[in-house]
């Protein structure tokens, strides 16, 4: 039975269609994973002593791109091409990449990086829209979780096959296989069907041309959709208070093992691992449990095994703290595919690509507020960090639920 619930998002690779997305998709994330072990070794060789600074101004221009652009991002999606999109974005991905082994001045640096992130913004909304396009109803839980199992595995492989790289080629020479990945992400989703959009197959001249318009209404209707429904705002607040205790993971873990454990840094990689681990398989296991659990319970048993497992961190040894990683990996990405889950269900297939665009958007600010938080208690509070920012989520996730639990219908088990 364990094996068959671990096999059955693979399933989903039946679907051609899919399968092409797929493969698209795990090329482009090996290229995000090269994209950054590069520019960490080249805010180095550039910056020296400053590299921590470069690295943090570049992380906050991505998180800027992606909450300014992906609800436009989102509105072309149900106006344009997704294919065209992709393509597009993958095209000038690979160009910009290509030019930095070329770049002698940190300013470059931001240039093309916010470049890079601002076709992120517009590749990755169109693609979570695609997938529902492009799957049934029962395909799409076991696609969502393949799609997010590889994307956890590759953070946990792909710096690792990153380095091996750059050791072997060379810093800036790791760009010129990084442009490759994702030239052959855009040839792939090149020969995909016309369209990839399920509306406009149902209906194609359902939309009046004055429709078309990118008007400030337009790019704002996503927000206005995924507040109004109560079920994906309930959703989008646990993703807040996953936020929290992620951020807490990534920004304080590395003062908690090396500091306050005086581990060295193989054990620092060991529990990041372990994070990455247990979303994997999380992710793998989602696809048969969302079948005999509602989304909304799955989502807050999420929130809940994330925001607890974070409390006793400052008292744990290696062992545990490794075990509490592995629950709290398993939580947030819980919380993460039954929120993708729950956009297909809520929203109906012309609008989809807005609700997925303004989605990205609020969920990349509630790490870019979780991650001061984070900063904040690690340098005041560093001997109880994890215990303070666990009780914050666990504020925020008792809110969310006494507010959410009358206006959503009550979780039951499917049959």
């Amino acid at each position: 039975m364990a094996s068959s619930s671990i096999l059955t998002p693979f399933r989903s690779l039946r679907n051609p269609v899919f399968a092409r997305l797929y493969a698209a998709q795990t090329t482009s994330l090996l290229g995000d994973a090269l994209t950054w072990v590069g520019l960490a070794l080249l805010a180095f060789e550039l910056g020296g002593r400053q590299s921590a600074q470069i690295l943090a101004f570049a992380l906050t221009l991505r998180v800027t791109a992606f909450v300014l652009l992906s609800p436009l991002a989102g509105v072309l999606a149900d106006r344009l091409n997704r294919k065209t999109i992709m393509v597009t974005a993958d095209v000038v991905r690979m160009v910009v990449i290509g030019l930095l082994p070329f770049v002698t001045e940190v300013w470059q640096v931001y240039a093309l990086m916010f470049t890079v992130n601002a076709f992120t913004a517009f590749f990755t909304p169109t693609f979570q829209a695609t997938l529902p396009a492009v799957t049934t109803a029962d395909e799409l839980p076991a696609a969502l979780s393949l799609s997010s199992a590889t994307n956890e595995l590759l953070g946990v492989l792909g710096p690792g096959i990153a380095a091996g790289v750059a050791a072997f080629l060379g810093t800036r020479n790791i760009f010129f296989i990084d442009a490759a990945t994702f030239l052959v992400s855009g040839v792939l989703i090149f020969t995909l069907p016309a369209r990839l959009r399920a509306a406009e197959a149902a209906a194609p001249d359902a939309a009046p041309a004055d429709d078309q318009r990118v008007t400030v209404a337009a790019v704002l209707e996503g927000t206005r959709l995924l507040w109004k429904n109560a079920v994906m705002r309930y959703a989008l607040l646990l993703e807040l208070v996953a936020a929290v205790s992620g951020a807490l993971i990534l920004v304080n873990t590395v003062g908690l093992v090396r500091g306050q454990l005086h581990l060295p840094e193989s054990r620092y990689g060991w529990v990041m691992a372990a994070f990455g681990i247990g979303a994997t398989a999380a992710a793998l296991l989602a696809g048969a449990l969302t079948k005999r659990i509602a989304q909304t319970t799955f989502v807050v048993l999420g929130a809940v095994l994330t925001s607890v497992a974070v409390l006793p961190a400052n008292h744990a040894g290696l062992w545990l703290l490794m075990g509490l990683w592995l629950l709290a990996g398993a939580g947030q990405n819980a919380v993460n595919l039954a929120t993708q889950t729950l956009i297909a269900e809520q929203t109906d297939a012309a609008h989809q690509g807005r609700v997925y665009g303004a989605h990205f958007a609020w969920s990349h600010l509630w790490w870019a507020f979780a991650y001061p938080l984070a900063g904040f208690l690690g340098l005041h509070f560093a001997a109880r960090s994890f215990l303070y920012g666990g009780a914050v989520a666990l504020l925020l996730l008792a809110g969310t639920w006494l507010l959410g639990r009358r206006s959503i219908a009550p979780p039951a088990l499917n049959p």
